[in-house]
């Protein structure tokens, strides 16, 4: 390929091409996805059956099957131009050890201090939360990428978050276990499951607690 029409190794969009818009797939599918179901009576749950769990319009728009796009507010388009628009990379070097005929692409995300990229999806988790004037929400996560940017996406809300985080995430894999001070965006407590809160956070002079 010459180097004229040869793909850039980084496609960059500008701030004002990032999307509006949140696109809902079910809307497109012919085949509609099975309905969530209470675990009880194994029937699908209505919304007042979510309502301990999720925010209202989180409510609504994980029932939506019909509506196609929901548009971003703009306090979350702003948020995300703090690490938006991420590059899509050509791996052309990748290609080139595989010796594949393939076309490798890649998103960096190397601009997200949360690490990841679910971090697209708690900050507007946390606005939701805190439009409807919830003081803080409690989650779980893993190997801790979840917990992580939920606890960043609380702090820009002025949310409290508490996070519970698989045990065996800490003890089986050292690594997922945070070793340093704790940033001051991370969550007021971190606790293992399903062991009591206070086997694992410990006091802390600082605002926040970290195992």
């Amino acid at each position: 390929m010459s180097d004229k029409n040869k793909i850039p190794y980084k496609i960059y969009l500008a701030e004002n091409e990032m999307p509006k818009y949140w696109y809902n797939v079910r809307a497109d599918m012919k085949n509609k996805p099975a309905p969530l179901l209470n675990p009880g009576t194994l029937k699908p749950m209505a919304a007042e059956e979510l309502a301990p769990v999720f925010c209202d319009e989180l409510i609504k728009q994980e029932l939506d099957n019909d509506t196609r796009e929901y548009p971003i507010p703009q306090e979350i388009q702003d948020f995300y131009k703090m690490y938006r628009p991420s590059p899509l990379v050509r791996a052309y070097c990748l290609e080139e050890k595989l010796q594949t005929p393939a076309k490798i692409y890649y998103k960096f995300e190397g601009n997200n201090t949360s690490g990841s990229h679910k971090l697209n999806s708690a900050i507007a988790q946390a606005y939701y939360a805190k439009k409807q004037g919830l003081k803080g929400v409690t989650t779980e996560t893993g190997a801790g990428q979840w917990g992580t940017a939920l606890s960043m996406a609380c702090s820009y809300f002025g949310l409290d978050c508490k996070v519970y985080m698989v045990k065996v995430s800490p003890t089986a894999r050292p690594w997922c276990r945070p070793r340093r001070t704790p940033p001051p965006w991370a969550a007021r407590s971190w606790s293992s499951s399903p062991a009591p809160p206070a086997a694992w956070v410990a006091p802390s002079p600082r605002p926040w607690k970290w195992p």
